[in-house]
């Protein structure tokens, strides 16, 4: 008889499933390259580009704007997110007070987001008083940002035509995590680059030791002992 609006459970969190832990992917140099290569000129991969570099939640990749990048300094600042629950909320917080960080811009990075910026002024002047200014970095062409949802679908759309495993957009920082640790990296020094507020995180769920790792290591103790 719709005399009520809306599901009033919408708001319930579900309780998590501990018997049930997702495994998440994680993709090493090669196999992240692979991904980047399927996205060649698709309008995602500049997005995907970063979030791989710096292991970016979904929500701090959307959030960048252009006053948080300082080209003359090199810095970009992660500051602003864009998350979505039931509606799509910007804030100019992160999800903890380690995730507020600052980076430097590295050099294929600063040239990508020169780039896009180009793109950016383009397509104003293409669209003029249509234009969407809001000042996010990672827009459709007349300017609104991205949503997150789209994002994901997107993201997953792309893997699946290619022919390439089934991930979430997070298992990209994941992946970021699990390359670093693998290239030598301790737990700090990801911890710092990832933002977590505790090392245990980064431990525990966000470093996975590759196959390659695991031959390396065999091969460092290999003959090491005598009978």
């Amino acid at each position: 008889m719709e005399y009520i609006g809306r599901n009033s459970a919408l708001n319930v969190p579900l309780p998590k499933q501990e018997d049930k832990k997702q495994i998440g992917t994680f993709l090493g140099v090669e196999d992240a390259n692979k991904v980047l290569q399927a996205f060649r000129g698709h309008h995602l991969q500049p997005l995907i580009y970063v979030t791989l570099y710096y292991g970016l939640r979904r929500s701090e990749v959307l959030g960048l704007k252009w006053g948080a990048i300082d080209f003359n300094n090199d810095t970009i600042e992660i500051r602003h997110t864009v998350v979505k629950n039931l509606t799509v909320v910007a804030k100019d917080k992160t999800k903890t007070v380690s995730s507020n960080r600052t980076y430097m811009l590295l050099p294929e990075i600063k040239e990508l987001l020169l780039h896009v910026k180009e793109k950016t002024e383009y397509y104003k002047h293409m669209f003029g008083s249509e234009y969407i200014d809001t000042d996010y970095i990672f827009t459709w062409p007349n300017g609104k940002p991205y949503a997150p949802d789209s994002v994901t679908r997107g993201f997953q759309r792309v893997l699946k035509n290619n022919g390439l495993p089934k991930m979430r957009f997070h298992d990209l920082r994941h992946s970021t995590a699990s390359i670093l640790y693998d290239i030598g990296w301790d737990l700090k020094d990801i911890q710092t680059w990832l933002g977590h507020a505790d090392i245990e995180t980064t431990g525990n769920i966000y470093t996975h030791i590759s196959k390659l790792r695991k031959q390396t290591m065999a091969n460092n103790i290999e003959h090491l002992f005598h009978l």
